[in-house]
C-alpha cells in the first residue's frame, strides 16, 4: 500500500520517542511536539527519465497548533528556558544547529590537514555564498567566503560560464514565463537551489576548516551531473558529496558511465534514497530499483536515520532507520558485485545479496523531523520559509526553515571523512568503514532496530510511523534480510552505523579483543584511550578478509583504422569499431554522446542506447551498433569498467 503523497503527508510526533530517552537526559528534554499537523515536503519535482531527483525534503508546519509549537523532534531544551515568540534559528527551534551535530555525533570541528569538499548540484543558485555567509554569522562559525579563499562556485565545465540563472531576476522572470518549457526549467532550479543551501551549510558546519567548492551541473540530467563529478576532482576536491539519485537503468540508457571510480585520494559519497528499501514509494512510477550513483562499490552509500532526541549536553541517546514520512533507502544492486570487503562482514549470508553490492555502507541523520536548520534566500517564491503563530496571528519567518533527507546524510558523511583526513589514498574509501565495524565497532553507532521495507497498513497520521512492526515490513519486502532490517553489525538500511567521532574514518583502528592481537602494554602512553589496560593474554587474531580484486584499468583506447577512415563519409553507429585494452576480464559499458548546443549551453546528448561488453585480458576489439548515420560534430565514445574508472576517446564527424 503506497503512503499518501508526502506533499499531503500530515503528521504528529510519537510520545514514544520521548519516552525512550534515558531517565539522566529526561531533565532536558522538551515535551513532545504536539499532536497536530505536519507535511513533508520534496524540494525537486520529479525528474524525467534520465534525470537525477535531488533528495532534500522540507518538515513544513501545517495547522494553527502546529505553527504555535514549531520544533523538530531531534532537539532537546533546558525545562526552564524560556521560548522566543518568534523562531529562530540560534535556539533550535528550527533544526539541528551545528553545535547539535557536533555533540550527536562526539566530531571535532577542524579537519587535521587542509581539506576540500565538494557537492555536486544542477542549476546555478545565486545567492549561494550570500546564504552560507548568513549562516556562519548565525551560529559563530568561520567565515567561508569566496574572498578569504574558502568557498568557490564553478561548472560542471572549465571555462563555462555558471548554469541558468545567472541571477534572481532572471529566475523570477522565468517563472512568470507563458513557455512552459521556460517555467519547469525554472521550478527545477528552486527546488535545486535549496538543495545547494542544505548542501552547502550542513558540509561547513560539520568540518569548519575544510573549503566548500560547490559544482553546479547545467541540468539535473545524469550526464551533466556525471560531468560536474569529474570537475570536482580535476580540481583537487578530497571529498565530494552527491545529494542525489536515479534508478541504476537510468544510468545505463542515459549514458552517464563516465562517472570517475576508483580514484585514490577521493571520497566520493552518495545518498541512499528517501523512498524506502529499493525505493518502493519512489515518485518515477517506475518498478522497484536501487539507486545510482549509490550503488557504486567506488561510492560511499549512505542510508539514513531518525535521531533519539538528544541528551544532556546535546549527547547522542540513539538512533532507528529511518521510516514515516519518507524512509532511508537502499538495497541489492542489480548492477554491480560487491567488493569482498563488504562479503567479509560476519552477517554477510543473512544480508540477502548473495554476490552483489549491498547499499548503505554508513548513514546519518535524515529524518526530517530530525532534520536541520537551513538558511537559503528565495526571492522568487516560498521554497524556505516557516510559517508561525505569535498570539493568534499568523506570521512568516522568510529564509530559514528545517530540512531532512539523505541529501543530508551523505554531506554529513563527506564532510566526516575530512575530519578524519580524507581518503588516505584508499581507491575504496567504504573499505575503511569495514574494517572499523569488525576491529573496533566502538568508533560506530550501531543502529540496531527500525526497517526501511514497505508496509501493507500503510502509515499512522497521529504518530507519521509504519503501522506494521519492522518484522513485518521486512518479512513483506525482503525476506526478512537484513538488506532492508536493521541488525547488530552490518544490515542494508544502515550500513555499519553512524559516526561516533571522526577516528573511525580513518584506516588501522583495533581495540582489544578485535582483529589481531594487542602488543603487550606496560604504561598508557600519553593521548590514548582512556581506561586502556596492559594486555598479558593474546586472542586468536581473526583471518584477514579476502583480499580486494584488482581495481579493473582500461588503456590504449581508441578507433581502429577502418573507423578512422570512414569517419569522413558520415558512417552509421554499426560501422564505428574500437579498441581496448584490459588488466583483467570485467563487464564494460560502452556509450555514445554528441556535443550540441541547447538554450545557448553545450551539453553532451547520449545518442543510441548503451552497450555492455565482456572485456578480456589484453586487447579487445568491438564496434557499437545501429544503422542510422550519425550526423556532423564532435563524439565521446566512453567505456567504463564494472568497478573500474571510465575512459573517453573523443572523435569528429565531417
Amino acid at each position: 500500500m503506497r503512503r499518501p503523497p508526502r506533499t499531503l503527508l500530515r503528521l504528529a510526533l510519537p510520545a514514544a520517542l520521548i519516552a525512550t530517552v534515558p531517565a539522566a537526559a529526561r531533565a532536558e528534554t522538551v515535551a513532545p511536539l504536539p499532536a497536530s499537523n505536519y507535511a513533508i515536503r520534496p524540494a525537486c519535482s520529479t525528474p524525467r527519465p534520465g534525470s537525477a531527483a535531488c533528495l532534500a525534503l522540507q518538515l513544513v508546519p501545517v495547522s494553527r497548533e502546529a505553527r504555535r509549537h514549531t520544533h523538530p523532534i531531534g532537539m532537546v531544551r533546558r525545562a526552564a528556558e524560556a521560548r522566543p515568540a518568534v523562531p529562530s534559528p540560534k535556539t533550535g527551534q528550527l533544526g539541528l544547529r551545528p553545535q547539535d551535530l557536533h555533540s550527536a555525533y562526539s566530531l571535532p570541528t577542524t579537519a587535521p590537514s587542509e581539506q576540500t569538499i565538494a557537492l555536486i548540484d544542477a542549476y546555478n543558485d545565486p545567492t549561494a555564498e550570500a546564504d552560507l555567509k548568513t549562516y556562519s554569522e548565525e551560529f559563530g562559525l568561520p567565515a567561508c567566503t569566496a574572498e578569504n579563499g574558502c568557498f568557490k562556485q564553478v561548472s560542471q565545465s572549465s571555462g563555462s560560464p555558471l548554469p541558468f540563472p545567472k541571477t534572481s531576476k532572471e529566475l523570477k522572470e522565468a517563472l512568470k514565463s507563458g513557455v512552459k518549457a521556460t517555467k519547469e526549467e525554472a521550478e527545477e532550479a528552486v527546488g535545486w537551489g535549496v538543495e545547494i543551501s542544505l548542501d552547502i551549510e550542513s558540509a561547513h558546519a560539520t568540518c569548519q576548516s575544510c573549503k566548500i567548492l560547490l559544482v553546479e551541473a547545467n541540468t539535473q540530467e545524469l550526464t551533466d551531473l556525471t560531468e560536474a563529478v569529474a570537475r570536482a576532482e580535476e580540481l583537487g576536491a578530497g571529498e565530494i558529496s552527491n545529494s542525489w539519485g536515479a534508478p541504476e537503468e537510468a544510468f545505463l540508457t542515459a549514458a552517464a558511465a563516465n562517472l570517475p571510480y576508483a580514484d585514490p585520494g577521493t571520497v566520493i559519497t552518495a545518498s541512499a534514497g528517501d523512498s524506502g528499501y529499493r525505493n518502493w514509494d519512489n515518485e518515477f512510477g517506475e518498478p522497484a530499483w536501487t539507486s545510482f550513483p549509490a550503488s557504486s562499490p567506488s561510492i560511499v552509500a549512505v542510508g539514513g536515520t531518525r535521531l533519539s532526541p538528544l541528551g544532556l549536553g546535546g549527547s547522542w541517546t540513539g538512533e532507528s532507520v529511518w521510516n514515516g514520512s519518507g524512509a532511508g533507502g537502499g538495497g541489492c544492486s542489480v548492477q554491480f558485485g560487491a567488493p569482498a570487503w563488504q562479503q567479509a562482514v560476519s552477517d554477510w549470508s543473512s544480508v540477502g545479496c548473495g554476490a552483489l553490492r549491498a547499499v548503505a555502507d554508513v548513514s546519518a541523520d535524515a529524518d526530517p523531523y530530525t532534520g536541520v536548520v537551513v538558511r537559503d534566500t528565495d526571492e522568487a517564491g516560498e521554497a524556505c520559509e516557516t510559517r508561525y503563530l505569535e498570539g493568534e496571528e499568523e506570521k512568516s519567518l522568510p529564509n530559514w526553515c528545517t530540512y531532512g533527507g539523505t541529501s543530508l546524510s551523505s554531506p554529513i558523511i563527506a564532510s566526516v571523512f575530512a575530519l578524519a583526513g580524507g581518503s588516505n589514498t584508499r581507491s575504496y574509501p567504504a573499505q575503511t568503514l569495514y574494517e572499523t565495524e569488525r576491529n573496533a565497532p566502538g568508533l560506530l553507532h550501531d543502529v540496531t532496530s527500525g526497517s526501511n521495507g514497505e508496509c501493507g497498513l500503510g502509515f499512522s497520521e497521529k504518530t507519521g510511523l509504519s503501522k506494521c512492526s519492522s518484522a513485518e515490513e521486512a518479512a513483506a519486502s525482503c525476506a526478512s534480510k537484513l538488506i532492508c532490517l536493521a541488525a547488530k553489525g552490518y544490515d542494508g538500511p544502515t550500513g555499519v552505523g553512524t559516526p561516533n567521532g571522526a577516528t573511525g574514518f580513518t584506516p588501522g583502528q583495533k581495540e582489544a579483543g578485535f582483529g589481531e592481537p594487542e602488543e603487550e602494554e606496560t604504561e598508557e602512553e600519553p593521548g590514548t584511550s582512556v581506561g586502556a589496560k596492559a594486555v598479558t593474554a593474546t586472542k586468536p587474531a581473526t583471518p584477514p578478509p579476502p583480499s580486494a580484486p584488482p581495481i579493473p584499468d582500461l588503456s590504449a583506447i581508441g578507433l581502429t583504422a577502418v573507423s578512422v577512415i570512414a569517419l569522413d563519409h558520415r558512417p552509421t553507429a554499426g560501422k564505428v569499431a574500437f579498441t581496448f585494452s584490459s588488466n583483467v576480464p570485467v563487464r564494460v559499458l560502452v556509450s555514445l554522446a554528441r556535443k550540441v548546443r541547447r538554450h545557448h549551453r553545450t551539453r553532451w546528448v547520449a545518442i543510441g542506447r548503451t552497450l555492455t561488453i565482456s572485456a578480456t585480458v589484453g586487447r579487445n576489439v568491438s564496434r557499437l551498433a545501429g544503422a542510422r548515420r550519425l550526423p556532423r560534430g564532435t563524439y565521446r565514445l566512453t567505456l567504463a569498467p564494472s568497478g573500474g574508472k571510465a575512459r573517453s576517446v573523443f572523435f569528429h564527424i565531417g
